[in-house]
Order: C-alpha cells, then structure tokens, then sequence
C-alpha cells in the first residue's frame, strides 16, 4: 500500500512541478496569443488527436463558457469535409505535445491558405507544428509522469491549466462580469446562485401574506396554504413583520390565542433581499441568520417576493 501511494504522490508532485515551470516559462507569446483571441471575431477552433483532443474540447468547453465562442474540430473529420466549419475570422489553436501528430499536420496548411492564424500548443519548438503556426506556446515537457513515460499525463495537464489560463486571461481582458457568466449557465446549482433573485423569487398568488389586524387563526392557514413555514405582514404594498412556525409555538407558548391579532407577535424588521441581489446573495443571508426564507423587496422597499431556500438548492435546480 505504501508503494502505491508513494507512486500516486509521485505523479501529482511531478505534474505540479511541471506547471510551476510552465508559469514561469509565461511571456510574451503568451500576451500575443491572448490578444489574437481578444480580436477574434469569430470562434475560436480547437484541434488536436487522442488524448490532445479530449483536452482541447474541455478548454473549448471552458472558453465558450466565460465568453469567447469556441468549439472543437478533429483533423481527421476537417480532412473529410468538417474543414468547411471554419470561417476567415476564427482563430485556430492546434495541439500536439510532439508538435508532428500527421493528422493535424495534414490540415494546417489548409487553413492557413484561408488566411486563418494558428495558435500551436507544443513542447517541440522546432516541430513542424511550431513552424507552421503564427504564435508557439510551449509547454516544456520532456517527460511524461507515467512511469513507463508512454502515456499522456504530464503533457495533458499543463496544457489543461495553460487553457484555463488562456480563458481566465481573456475575461480580464474583455472585464467578463458574474451577470455574463450567469447568461451562460442557466442550468443547474451555478446558474442559480448566479441568477437574480427576481428570477427565482416566488411572487403573486405564491407569497404568504397577511395584514397586522389579522387574527392568529387565519395567518396559521395561510402559512398551511403556502407551504413555506411562514407568512409575511404586509401594510398595503410595504413590508412591515413576518410570522414564522417558530414564531407561531413561542407566541402560543406566552399565552397567545387564534385570536391574538398578528400586529402583536410577529417579527418586526425582518431580514429581506434587493430583488436585484444574486441567488448566491441569498443563500450566504439564509445561513448567517439562520433562516429558510427571505422577503424580498424593490428599491423602494416594496414587497415583491419572497425567495426559499429550496428555490435555490432544492427544486427549481432539479
């Protein structure tokens, strides 16, 4: 067991390493590729055999996600007709460790005679890959961490994360906002926490709500109907208590009656949230108070909603 984990140990230290080297090894190639992607008009196309490949759909994946449109070609599909996906105003970036993957080499010449630039991430400066290309970002691996130094491991993961820093470079450089990446991600738990609160808030009918003279009894059926352990007090179209179940068998403890109007026992001031807050915004309110629900309220302090904590863990992700 002791040698298994020292081998695992063995190829995580190896492969951090590694990219440490590569952080270093960062300059002006990197600034020039980052600009090209900057002025690309068009996508941003991703190339590259085996292993390479399966990497180059995960950065496409990541730079199509923070706002720059990107996708991924095969060679062998682009020699077969799929080259016609490329346009005059995309940018090409072309990966192979050894920088002689015959597959790519066989249309890189093609789509430089569109007039296409290529980006070429390589650890063979003097590959015909690097030569073919208009900007050479090299990774600098001279051995893989597979112990037989056979598979791609080490090559893959530094041009994974030189991927992610291609992107995250790119939203600094277009000043990429959490409103943006949200457009992006509608769907699921990360779409929500980045949603609005107005867009996951519940609101007309869906708000439990009552006025301060009403009795006890009713306001305990309304919080029934709802189903969401509360009800909020309202003074016309302003919010001024809410009730919750807690604050039902407290009340009811002291003495109070199902006739006990809701004016005398229900919680003045209550936590609430801009409906322009983000879902995440929501969720760090809920558990530093404590609570499970959250009224929410324009700029001019109106009630418009109300907004559970379900809304953004539980059903509306599902």
């Amino acid at each position: 067991m002791d040698e298994i984990v020292k081998e695992g140990k063995r190829v995580l230290i190896e492969e951090a390493k590694a990219i440490e080297r590569l952080a270093e090894r960062l300059d002006e190639s990197f600034t020039a590729a980052v600009e090209l992607l900057y002025r690309t008009k068009g996508r941003v196309v991703l190339t590259g055999v085996g292993k390479s490949g399966l990497i180059c759909k995960k950065i496409a994946a990541t730079l199509s996600s923070t706002g720059t449109p990107a996708f991924f070609l095969h060679p062998t599909d682009a020699a077969h007709g799929d080259l016609g996906m490329v346009k005059g105003e995309d940018t090409v970036i072309a990966v192979s460790n050894s920088g002689e993957t015959a597959e790519l080499l066989s249309i890189i010449p093609l789509i430089k005679s569109f007039g296409i630039p290529v980006i070429a991430i390589t650890s063979n400066l003097k590959s015909s890959l690097a030569r073919l290309s208009d900007i050479v970002l090299n990774i600098g691996i001279e051995k893989e961490a597979c112990p037989l130094n056979l598979a791609p491991t080490t090559s893959t993961t530094a041009t994974l994360a030189l991927g992610d820093a291609l992107a995250a470079a790119l939203m600094k450089l277009k000043g990429f906002s959490a409103k943006e990446f949200a457009k992006l991600h509608p769907g699921g738990k990360l779409g929500i926490r980045l949603s609005k609160v107005k867009e996951i808030m519940r609101k007309g009918e869906e708000i439990p709500k009552v006025t301060p003279e009403t009795l006890l009894k009713d306001a305990i059926l309304e919080i029934s109907s709802k189903k969401l352990g509360a009800t909020l007090v309202v003074d016309g179209n302003r919010l001024v208590g809410i009730i919750t179940d807690g604050d039902l068998r407290r009340a009811l403890e002291k003495g109070a009656t199902l006739e006990t109007k809701v004016k005398d026992i229900m919680t003045k001031n209550p936590k609430k949230i801009s409906e322009e807050a983000y879902g995440e915004e929501a969720l760090r309110e809920m558990e530093k108070y404590k609570i499970t629900v959250l009224p929410v309220v324009d700029g001019e302090g109106r009630l418009k909603g109300i907004i559970h904590l379900h809304d953004i863990l539980g059903r509306r992700i599902l």
